[in-house]
């Protein structure tokens, strides 16, 4: 990977850092433009457009079928949750009733993938701040989840299993049995965790009091998913408006009043233990039956304005589909988590050390395609 950080001389007192587009903290093609006075972060301004591709207008020319999986390469580590948004807009304009089946098996799926994605985070995260190991743990148990996904969806990265009306096929025969064994397992090692990363005093040092976000600017940036909880902000989609049968399973909606970085830490990490008693519930109460209901070879939803919105691994993503009765949607409007979650950087930053960027974004917990649409 190129990586380049140009200095540049603003006055006696100030330096502009260019960080990016390509650098192994920025998690992806960013621009970042930090104004320092010696270490100092006066003012980060983000510089985004690196990697779009114009994903919302190609919606508009897909069918009602097709864009649905176009959102996966958005935030490809949500791709089954991204996916299952679009089939719920859809079906509430074709006023589509799912089976059962497939409302479990869409929860299960959803829950497994926020696992995945915060285990990624969480290797992420400490690599950032010099720790490599955690990097290979992280792996080793989220190696299980995509050969989990990878049986019954034929893919491990960028699913394209939800459809309108439920899911594109049953599931693989071994599927409750490896979930359970994922769970077995899966508890022993967040405690690992806890032992290798949470507890280290100098992991603790480099959080605590670090990249602050109070409740106030946390709702006023449209802050969602970890980032907004972390700060007090209730939000979760998944509770105060449940969709599927997220009603019928007991959990509880993650909340830390510290809005610091070990705040939006300790939320992803005690997610990863509400998304596992999520997945106990369902997986031995799957009801027998269809897994998709009966439509149409060819959509077209009535004419109006559509809105559905989800809990992904970042925060909530919004689907917006304005309809004129054709085969494919006239505008498409994706409200994702990442863009308002990084417009709080700066809020964040701001009077913090250079030494410290690291650890504020890697809890924003960025994926650029999300942001760049």
């Amino acid at each position: 990977m190129y990586t380049e950080t140009q200095i540049v001389n603003n006055s006696d007192d100030e330096l502009v850092v260019n960080v990016g587009p390509q650098h192994p903290a920025t998690h992806g093609v960013l621009h970042l433009v930090i104004t320092l006075q010696g270490e100092t972060i006066k003012k980060v301004e983000p510089h985004l457009g690196y990697i779009h591709r114009s994903i919302e207008k190609m919606c508009e020319s897909l069918t009602y079928r097709q864009f649905i999986y176009a959102t996966s390469r958005m935030d490809y580590l949500s791709a089954h949750i991204n996916n299952h948004a679009c089939a719920l807009t859809v079906e509430k304009g074709l006023q589509i009733e799912v089976p059962q089946r497939a409302q479990y098996i869409r929860v299960i799926m959803d829950e497994l993938t926020r696992i995945a994605s915060h285990e990624l985070w969480w290797g992420a995260m400490a690599m950032d701040l010099g720790a490599f190991t955690p990097f290979f743990y992280a792996f080793r148990e989220r190696e299980m989840i995509t050969e989990i996904m990878e049986e019954t969806c034929g893919a491990r990265l960028t699913m394209n299993y939800m459809v309108p009306g439920g899911v594109m096929t049953d599931l693989h025969p071994d599927f409750q049995k490896k979930v359970k064994a994922f769970i077995q397992l899966f508890r022993s090692k967040i405690d690992e965790y806890d032992e290798l990363v949470t507890g280290n005093i100098i992991f603790q040092n480099r959080m605590k009091g670090v990249g602050y976000l109070s409740k106030e600017d946390a709702i006023s940036y449209g802050c969602t998913g970890a980032v907004a909880r972390a700060s007090g902000v209730s939000c979760d989609i998944r509770k105060l408006y449940p969709y599927d049968v997220y009603d019928k399973v007991a959990f509880d909606e993650i909340l830390e009043t510290e809005g610091d970085s070990f705040a939006r830490y300790m939320i992803r990490m005690r997610e990863m233990k509400e998304s596992i008693k999520m997945i106990e519930q369902l997986i031995d109460n799957i009801p027998e039956g269809d897994y998709q209901a009966k439509t149409k070879a060819v959509l077209k939803l009535p004419k109006g304005d559509f809105y559905t919105r989800v809990e992904t691994a970042r925060g909530e993503l919004g689907v917006y589909i304005v309809s004129e009765g054709a085969t494919t949607p006239y505008r498409i409007k994706f409200r994702s988590p990442g863009f308002s979650n990084l417009s709080a950087l700066d809020q964040m930053a701001r009077g913090g050390k250079l030494g410290d960027l690291m650890a504020t974004m890697g809890t924003l917990d960025l994926v650029i395609p999300d942001i760049d649409r």
